[in-house]
């Protein structure tokens, strides 16, 4: 017996993240690199601070293919 309400839900998840991951996020995240780049040169913001935001961009889009390299590792051990 299936969940009525579970394709309502899948739908939603699926919106949220187009949502997070769309356009406008990544237009986003490309000017925050650039804002973060451009202060770390210009000595207004330490590199450490700036790295972090730049790994963050790059753990946020690449999420999928760093599960998918983790599920592949683990199955590979089994």
């Amino acid at each position: 017996m299936r969940w009525r309400g579970f394709a309502v839900f899948t739908a939603a998840l699926a919106w949220i993240q187009d949502t997070l991951l769309g356009n406008l996020a990544t237009a986003a995240a490309v000017i925050a690199v650039a804002a973060v780049g451009f202060l770390m040169l210009a000595g207004r913001i330490d590199w450490r601070r700036g790295l972090t935001v730049i790994i963050g961009c790059f753990v946020v889009f690449g999420a999928a293919a760093i599960v998918a390299g983790i599920r592949s590792l683990a199955s590979g051990l089994r």
